[in-house]
């Protein structure tokens, strides 16, 4: 499955526009990895836990909207568009979405 943040496909004519497809995965915080990532902004730097807990949401959001794309018969999705939003307190949902789309 071809996934792109441009409108097109190099090299690739779009067929038919299938709709939109998205994945996405709401987190919550964790205490360890908050006690942790406290202590960090104490004295600077990256918060690695922070960093790989946002890098699994994306993959996960990312792999949910190719299942969806994939069912709906698409060869690539285009346009793709990460987002998030807070849920509830501590809690945040990671949504990704793009439009589906059959190549020539």
């Amino acid at each position: 499955m071809m996934l792109t943040t441009t409108e097109t496909v190099p090299g690739k004519e779009i067929s038919q526009i299938l709709g939109i497809a998205k994945g996405n995965t709401i987190r919550a915080k964790h205490i360890g990895k908050d006690i942790v990532a406290g202590l960090r902004t104490i004295v600077g730097g990256e918060i690695k836990e922070y960093v790989e807990a946002m890098n699994d949401a994306r993959e996960q959001a990312l792999h949910r909207l190719t299942e969806q794309a994939e069912e709906m018969g698409a060869d690539a999705v285009v346009a793709v568009r990460f987002t998030t939003s807070q849920v509830m307190t501590g809690a945040a949902e990671l949504l990704v979405y793009g439009t589906a789309v059959k190549l020539k």
